[in-house]
């Protein structure tokens, strides 16, 4: 019967630790690597939604004043000019926003648009819908938090 030292055991377990530790920094790296591009698929999903929202409203711009009459309860702004301030932030801040270009400034536009829209036809959505929004919000906030990261316009001019 063979009996291990302390030293033995010690230097195991370091040799367990540096493992572990080699593994997580590699890890880490891959997560880094992973931020750019995650950033950019949730910047460029929710431009498009938001974008699409706001052609749709130009598409077809008498449905749209009527819903901002009659639907949509937008608190502080006459309906014309609420629907004209939200189709403006639809069209105008999501190319900011996928561009990576003054991408906080699309984040934080959008991410009033999309609480604006929530709150003013929050009576008539169903759950679903709602989460949409909730999840629009996170990734909207996420970039206006932390930026539009490394594959952006924004990061491109600070080089």
């Amino acid at each position: 019967m063979t009996t291990t030292t302390l030293q033995q055991r010690l230097s195991a377990c370091n040799l367990h630790l540096h493992s572990i530790s080699r593994a997580w920094d590699t890890l880490v790296r891959w997560l880094d690597w992973l931020q750019a591009p995650a950033l950019l698929a949730a910047r460029l999903y929710v431009a498009y939604v938001f974008f699409n929202s706001g052609l749709q409203s130009l598409r077809d711009w008498a449905g749209t004043v009527w819903l901002y009459e009659n639907e949509f309860h937008v608190a502080l702004l006459p309906p014309h000019i609420a629907a004209v301030a939200g189709t403006a932030g639809e069209i105008l801040l999501p190319p900011l926003l996928a561009l990576g270009l003054f991408g906080r400034f699309g984040a934080l536009g959008l991410f009033v648009v999309n609480a604006v829209a929530l709150l003013s036809y929050l009576y008539a959505l169903q759950p679903p819908a709602i989460m949409f929004h909730f999840i629009w919000g996170i990734l909207i906030a996420v970039v206006a938090l932390w930026g539009p990261g490394k594959w952006s316009v924004d990061h491109l001019r600070s080089s």
